[in-house]
């Protein structure tokens, strides 16, 4: 097995799913997918503070709390102090960030379905899912030296 093209395969399909997801969500919901994934985070997380958010996207603190700052102004997310630790704050998602990761949450599903699970039978995405677990899990995440979304 060539693992240079398995890893050129698995980069290069990472990159194109982003990309054309991305450019759907912005022409559509007028989000970006970096955006769409941290808000994903804040609406399943309770009680959601910088550190569940980088940790969950292998993100550095700084990147998730840009993010933050970046959905904030917008309107779509609003941080309350944390009242277990006056040094951190809880995230929440507005009533408009809230309808707005519910829409975005259909394109996104759609593309997903259309973009791994049609190619795929069922059972190859169940070894796909497993395989990708298994190398996420055997691999250190350092988050100094992940990208900011």
């Amino acid at each position: 097995m060539d693992l240079r093209q398995v890893f050129d395969d698995l980069v290069r399909f990472e990159t194109d799913l982003w990309n054309e997801i991305d450019a759907r969500l912005r022409r559509e919901a007028d989000l970006s997918l970096g955006s769409f994934n941290v808000m994903l985070v804040v609406e399943r997380t309770d009680n959601c503070r910088v550190n569940e958010i980088a940790a969950a996207l292998s993100i550095t603190i700084g990147g998730a709390s840009q993010a933050v700052d970046r959905l904030e102004k917008t309107g779509l997310c609003a941080r309350r102090p944390n009242p277990a630790d006056r040094r951190s704050s809880i995230i929440r998602l507005t009533e408009a960030g809230s309808t707005l990761t519910r829409d975005a949450g259909r394109i996104f599903d759609e593309e997903l379905a259309g973009r791994i699970a049609a190619p795929l039978t069922a059972a190859r995405l169940g070894h796909l899912a497993t395989a990708l677990t298994a190398l996420r899990t055997a691999t250190p995440h350092r988050a100094d030296t992940m990208r900011n979304p």
